[in-house]
């Protein structure tokens, strides 16, 4: 007897190269090629970075265009996502780095402020619970430009407000968040992230991520001492949650954004692709599957670690269902990935081995290897 198979697809983006809603579109014509009846459904997920807004929109909810102060603090153009009550907001949309022109970084003054801006937006249009989504920054300023956006007064001695960026809060003096948004009292925020690094210290924001965003080893302290300070003058006017947020699980995601989001918004932290499952109705989804299809640009250490495909997999293991993953390279040993719960990985460099021309020709590459897929492991 012919076995119908039915497919869930939920694969986040080939960085550089193909979004989450293409590599599904791409694997499912490679599987159709090979098992034209089979059922495929696509849902594109994300793990809070760059993409979490695009996930969102696949899987149904509105996007809402809006003009926000990007991270060098000039204007760009952004987006959330709203489905009734529920905005996705995705700080990369207003302070990431592929906001930054090539080659180009600004560690020292990059600023949060248009994530404030895009949480505002969110609240005109009626959100009352919102995941903010954190990645990609190209920002160190611990979500300070954020907390300003939405009424926080942060000033240096003379009394002045602060410059926005991560290097001028060392000139911190005072904090004030009483004048915050008083509509963020009434709203839900889920600070959605896959790192769970501390504020600062060694393995916060500025010396794990600092580099990332083009800060040399100098920089790298001065942010670390600016961020100190500033959760420093913050316990100060907002009591001992302010330093003990500053070493919560999460608090240097995204340049600190975490620790301003715990702190000013009273979000609660969880890892970004449980919270967009959820939100995403993957658990529904997973039901009617018979196999799942993770995947992203590389499959490496990194996976493992709170990223889409590790979710997924842990996820569809827990139900029972049998995963495999499609990604650009593959960097993992046959054991790790089982551990994870992914059965076999087809990496697009088996095909072509040249990094650029794999980026370049990902799409039907992809269908190549989904076809390959197909053949090999669902049975006609």
């Amino acid at each position: 007897m012919t076995q119908s198979w039915r497919v869930l697809i939920a694969a986040d983006k080939f960085k550089g190269s193909l979004t989450a809603a293409e590599v599904a579109e791409h694997v499912t014509a490679g599987i159709r090629r090979v098992r034209p009846g089979a059922s495929v459904v696509a849902l594109p997920v994300a793990d809070g970075g760059d993409g979490t807004v695009d996930a969102a929109v696949a899987g149904g909810f509105t996007p809402v265009e809006v003009e926000v102060t990007g991270p060098l603090g000039l204007p760009v153009a952004a987006r959330f996502a709203l489905r009734g009550e529920t905005a996705v907001v995705e700080m990369a949309q207003a302070a990431g780095l592929v906001l930054l022109p090539p080659g180009t970084f600004a560690p020292m003054t990059a600023t949060t402020y248009g994530a404030g801006e895009l949480i505002a937006a969110a609240l005109d249009a009626g959100a009352s619970r919102v995941i903010l989504g954190v990645g990609g920054s190209a920002t160190t300023d611990g979500g300070a430009g954020m907390l300003m956006a939405l009424g926080a007064r942060l000033l240096d001695a003379d009394g002045d407000p602060l410059p926005l960026g991560g290097a001028p809060l060392r000139e911190l003096a005072t904090a004030d968040l009483s004048a915050l948004d008083p509509r963020l009292k009434d709203t839900e925020f889920v600070l959605a992230s896959d790192v769970d690094n501390p504020l600062t210290g060694p393995t916060g924001a500025a010396s794990v991520y600092g580099p990332q965003k083009g800060a040399d080893p100098l920089e790298v302290d001065i942010l670390d001492r600016a961020l100190a300070h500033f959760a420093e003058v913050l316990a100060r006017s907002e009591g001992s949650r302010a330093a003990e947020l500053a070493d919560a699980p999460g608090a240097g995601a995204a340049g600190g954004i975490g620790f301003g989001a715990l702190l000013g918004l009273r979000a609660t932290f969880r890892p970004g692709i449980e919270v967009l499952l959820e939100v995403l109705g993957f658990a529904e989804a997973l039901v009617e599957a018979d196999v799942v299809i993770t995947g992203e640009g590389s499959l490496d250490e990194q996976t493992l670690r709170g990223k889409a495909p590790a979710g997924v997999a842990a996820a569809a293991r827990a139900a029972g269902k049998p995963v495999l993953a499609v990604c650009g390279r593959l960097a993992l040993e046959t054991t790790p990935l089982a551990e994870a719960g992914i059965e076999a990985a087809y990496p697009l460099t088996a095909l072509e081995p040249n990094p650029q021309r794999s980026i370049a020709n990902a799409g039907p590459l992809l269908e190549r290897v989904a076809a390959q897929l197909a053949e090999e492991r669902l049975a006609a």
